[in-house]
Formats: C-alpha cells, sequence, structure tokens
C-alpha cells in the first residue's frame, strides 16, 4: 500500500451513526479485531479485549438502559434549578449518546490490568507511581486498538461510531448486563455497521495550530 492510499482511508473514515439493516458477519468482526490486536501497547501488555454484542434486542437494551439513566440525571437537574441544563440533557445529548441503537453490532471495549515486568520487578517495589496511573495505562493502550478496529472497518466498507454516553451514564447497568469482570475498565463502546449516509468531511485545527518543531 502506498502512504498516498493508506492517507486516504485516514481521511475518508468517518464517525457514522446510521446504518443499513444488512448484518455484520462473525468474520466482520473476527477479521477487526485481528487489526486491533496488532497495535502498540506498553511492554506489548495488550491491555484490551471487546465484547462484540450482535443482538439487535440487548443493543436496543442497552439504549434503554442509557435513556434510563439520562432521564434520572436529568430529574436530578431539574429539581436543583438547572432546568436548562437537564432540557439540554436529554434533547441534545440524549440522541448524540445512544445513536448506536440501530447499528447491527455494538463493540465494547475493554482495558484490563496493565502488568509487565517493568511493574513488577521495579515500579511497585518503590511506589514509581499512584495506582491510578496504571489503569491510565490500560485505557492508553485500548484506544490505540479502537483506531485500528475503526480505521479497519473502513478500508473494509464497514462504518463506526466511538461513543462514551453508556459508558459515562450506565456503565454499573452495562457492567452488569454484560457480565464484565470488575478487573476490568470499560473504555468505549463502538457502533459497526453499513453505512446509510455518508456524513461530510469536519473541519480540523490546522497543522500550525497544533504543532511544535522543537529542533
Amino acid at each position: 500500500m502506498t502512504y498516498e492510499s493508506f492517507k486516504q482511508i485516514v481521511l475518508d473514515r468517518r464517525s457514522v451513526r446510521k446504518f443499513t439493516d444488512q448484518d455484520v458477519s462473525v468474520e466482520d468482526v473476527r477479521e477487526l479485531i485481528d487489526c486491533a490486536r496488532y497495535a502498540p501497547s506498553d511492554t506489548n501488555s495488550q491491555t484490551w479485549e471487546f465484547i462484540a454484542v450482535m443482538n439487535r434486542d440487548k443493543i436496543r437494551e442497552i439504549e434503554r438502559m442509557t435513556w434510563e439513566e439520562m432521564d434520572k440525571r436529568a430529574a436530578e437537574a431539574e429539581q436543583n434549578g438547572k432546568s436548562r441544563e437537564a432540557k439540554l440533557l436529554t434533547k441534545s445529548f440524549g440522541p448524540y449518546a445512544t445513536a448506536f441503537s440501530d447499528a447491527p453490532v455494538l463493540i465494547v471495549l475493554l482495558a484490563t490490568p496493565y502488568n509487565s515486568k517493568f511493574r513488577e520487578k521495579i515500579f511497585d517495589p518503590i511506589a514509581f507511581v499512584d495506582d491510578a496511573v496504571w489503569a491510565e495505562e490500560g485505557i492508553k493502550s485500548s484506544c490505540l486498538a479502537a483506531q485500528n478496529l475503526m480505521l479497519a472497518a473502513h478500508a473494509r466498507g464497514l462504518a463506526t461510531c466511538p461513543m462514551t454516553g453508556p459508558v459515562l451514564l450506565a456503565q454499573h447497568r452495562l457492567r452488569d448486563y454484560l457480565g464484565i469482570d470488575a478487573s476490568r475498565q470499560i473504555n468505549m463502546v463502538i457502533a459497526l455497521g453499513h453505512p446509510a449516509e455518508r456524513p461530510g468531511r469536519l473541519p480540523r485545527k490546522e497543522i500550525d495550530d497544533i504543532l511544535t518543531i522543537v529542533q
């Protein structure tokens, strides 16, 4: 593959929130996970796991749980005199956070505990950093795997949309519903399917606004 071909994949990938009724095959999912698992990770710790929910009724149940928790938050905000914010939560953020509802696949991306020879033999004995830092290490590597997955999906003719709404709102219920062990962090969910829309390219910050070169 040429650099130009790869860059075209990067530039053409979109976050898609509307999908056709066409199913995604188990083979497709396995291919995407195969690409995801070749992402880099700290000391090759591979701190990622994936749950592919391929049952539309279960996906809609996750949507329902998310809405229920959102309505609770909105009601609490209303009681605290934040009626404007409560309306924005359900009217604006609600549809945005549950745009996975008609996807045929919902991939739940987990971050597993970070362990390495450096942590075991050096870092932990000298209390190198707080334990919370190691949780962050798992999330960082898991995010790298997510990008691999989404680019691979686009190259395969599929579409994705990464979301954290269900995690922010209903993580505890999602954990119980899918039987996710307490040692796993729920990083994000990724809607996956065949695109029913072609969103335009959103503007990006200029390179000079985000790059500092030190020579």
